[in-house]
């Protein structure tokens, strides 16, 4: 294909010409699939699902409260509510209902999804609500108050942009938003980050940080803690790399000195620093803990909490008032365990927490880290619903809610293997499915970028809408994710994308080697960067697959850094504008590979009119490109929704089940 974009007006997110074909090409994937007899069974089932009251409903502790954000087919749109721990223990809790975002989208005529709320601790009075315009990355803010449950006339108010806000006291803000010229990014996210007094224009608000133009944003935080409260001030330099600031009651900034690659965090008297490159002795994935002061006093000598091995990562930490949980993984199975610090933040001691079952996930759902060692955790697994658990560090603990079964598990079971990539990279993969030999219509999924590690979890949809019909379901675990930590990742960074492609087409030729499948049989799907991942699936290795499934997909790489937030994945993919990166950047791009001389397998891309992270340009002009070369492609764009693609259950559900119908037409 030639420099020459004949389709770049599909770019036109609501031109008049491009949404007449966007409703053009739903139609016509409707009269396919929506049509199908099979189809609207389904989403019945999906949304019965999505929908199901005896869902857990997880929380957030502020206080005394646990807070929850709640949809149903009578809260469409959600209820952000809250209760008490002993009600919480009761099957069916008594809830305040705090904001009904269906009666206030009502209200206003606008169709509001809710995007969460920043409470202010420790009082936990007041809230900074963020609602999106039908899903978009970009929200209003609004203070609510939460004994009155009403916005604050006169309160914080932030026009949509996409803001970063957080309290300082009662009566200020730190706040980085659009205010004009000057104050975004090219990444669309903000540059500068202000003093909010309330009462005051913010256009006049203090400003105590700017980043610069070519950064990915800037932000500002402060530390509530009691007895410890700081104001932090920062910059992402880009996706990967940062610097954080002290930020004196003078004004001026103090830099916590760490790589601008690794993540910092201070807590009471503490900085943790997670390494994504060599350090002080230290290898890339660790865990070092320093006392705050004397790091600042210039102290390097770190405290190791973690030590990744060749099969090890760390996954993630949280702490308790006394206590810090750590989650690490290996071979992508969870291990979690909690560390103590001695006197002085010297001296760390360490001890299980909870036993895991194989093949399992479990997870830090809530800690009260300024108060308590309490804790909730989530254990789960492929096929084991989701039981949430309470405990106190060294004491007791409880099952509050255990979720019931979604789907008939009967005759499935749960293995882990290896693929080797051509470089001989072992590559994990998960296979559910029937538990007897059988070769069958198989479902492969893949991310494989930004550090994103794929974990086990318990997919009801994936379990009604594929097992339940004999299907199998297959999860790679390729580079360019985060699965043994930061290597793995930094494996498939830039020109060495490829790689994770490479990763994925193994495992794919690994389950047609293992009898679970046959390639005509065997579909491919992912979303976003895993969008990126199916279409090199279907210009790459087309001959592996039976139907390739890719939602919100990146798809030309030439180009995605002019469009929305894409400025923000040059660290990850390359700069188009750098011609060392374009030479790469074209070769991987699914958009630039199509040819009318190669066969496809049948393709369904989907995308949605309100995503303002990635470009539905990007499946807009790979639908239209395919159609002009005579290969099979359905299109569907849903009209709101965001990057999720979904905004409600009924939406989620209806996306669910095209998705499914279409793999089921084509390899059942």
């Amino acid at each position: 294909m030639s420099d020459d974009d004949p389709y770049l007006w599909l770019e036109d997110i609501s031109g008049e010409a491009a949404l007449a074909w966007v409703a053009e090409r739903n139609a016509e994937t409707a009269d396919v699939l929506a049509a199908d007899d099979g189809f609207a069974p389904l989403k019945a089932r999906l949304r019965e699902v999505l929908d199901a009251s005896d869902r857990i409903p997880y929380t957030v502790r502020r206080g005394v409260h646990l807070y929850n954000f709640w949809r149903d087919a009578e809260h469409v749109r959600g209820v952000w509510r809250r209760t008490t721990l002993e009600q919480y223990r009761k099957d069916e809790p008594a809830w305040e209902v705090l904001l009904d975002v269906d009666a206030l989208a009502a209200a206003e005529g606008e169709k509001w999804v809710w995007d969460g709320a920043r409470v202010r601790r420790p009082a936990c009075d007041r809230a900074l609500v963020r609602l999106s315009r039908d899903g978009g990355d970009a929200v209003v803010v609004r203070e609510f108050d939460l004994e009155k449950r009403e916005f604050v006339a006169d309160g914080f108010t932030v026009p949509e942009a996409k803001t970063r806000i957080g309290w300082i006291d009662a009566d200020t803000v730190f706040v980085g938003t659009d205010t004009g010229p000057g104050s975004l990014t090219e990444s669309g996210y903000p540059r500068t980050v202000r003093r909010w007094r309330r009462g005051t224009p913010i256009e006049e608000s203090e400003l105590v940080y700017e980043a610069e133009d070519t950064d990915v944003s800037a932000w500002g935080y402060r530390d509530p803690t009691p007895g410890f409260e700081r104001d932090f001030v920062g910059r992402s330099l880009d996706f990967f790399r940062s610097e954080t600031y002290l930020l004196e009651p003078d004004g001026t900034t103090v830099r916590l000195d760490v790589p601008d690659d690794a993540l910092v965090e201070a807590h009471r008297g503490h900085l943790l620093v997670t390494l994504k490159s060599d350090w002080l002795g230290q290898p890339t994935g660790s865990l070092l803990a320093f006392g705050f002061d004397a790091f600042l006093a210039g102290d390097r000598t770190p405290e190791v909490l973690f030590t990744p091995d060749a099969r090890t990562a760390l996954a993630g930490h949280s702490w308790t008032r006394h206590h810090l949980i750590l989650e690490t993984m290996r071979d992508v199975s969870a291990h979690i365990e909690v560390l103590t610090p001695g006197r002085d933040g010297a001296g760390w001691t360490r001890t299980p927490l909870v036993g895991v079952p194989p093949l399992s996930a479990v997870g830090v759902v809530d800690t009260d880290p300024d108060v308590s060692d309490e804790y909730f955790l989530d254990v789960s697994g492929f096929l084991q619903p989701s039981s949430l658990h309470r405990g106190h560090i060294g004491g007791d603990t409880e099952v509050l809610k255990q979720a019931p079964d979604r789907f008939d598990t009967a005759g499935l079971t749960v293995e882990q293997h290896f693929a080797t990539s051509p470089d001989g990279t072992r590559v994990p993969y998960f296979v559910i499915g029937p538990d007897h030999a059988v070769t069958g219509p198989t479902l492969l999924y893949g991310y494989g970028g930004f550090e994103v590690s794929l974990t086990p979890f318990y997919g009801a949809v994936t379990g009604r809408a594929w097992l339940e019909g004999g299907g199998t379901y297959v999860i790679a675990n390729i580079r360019g994710g985060g699965e043994y930590g930061p290597d793995w990742h930094q494996a498939a960074l830039g020109a060495h994308r490829p790689r994770a492609f490479e990763d994925f087409a193994a495992v794919a030729e690994d389950l047609v080697a293992r009898g679970v499948t046959t390639p005509d049989r065997l579909g491919a799907s992912g979303g976003s960067n895993g969008g990126l991942l199916m279409g090199a699936m279907l210009t790459r290795y087309p001959e592996l697959f039976g139907a390739i499934v890719a939602q919100v997909p990146l798809l030309d790489m030439t180009r995605f850094h002019k469009l929305l937030a894409g400025a923000s994945w040059i660290a990850e993919y390359g700069d188009p504008d750098d011609p060392a990166d374009l030479a790469h950047l074209r070769e991987i791009s699914p958009y630039h590979r199509l040819a009318a001389d190669r066969t496809y397998p049948p393709v369904l891309l989907m995308t949605s009119t309100r995503d303002d992270r990635v470009h539905p340009g990007h499946a807009r002009k790979t639908a239209a490109r395919l159609r002009e070369l005579g290969h099979p492609v359905l299109f569907h764009e849903n009209t709101g929704g965001g990057h999720a693609g979904a905004g409600d259950n009924e939406r989620a559900a209806h996306n669910s089940a095209l998705v499914h119908t279409f793999l089921r037409r084509h390899l059942i």
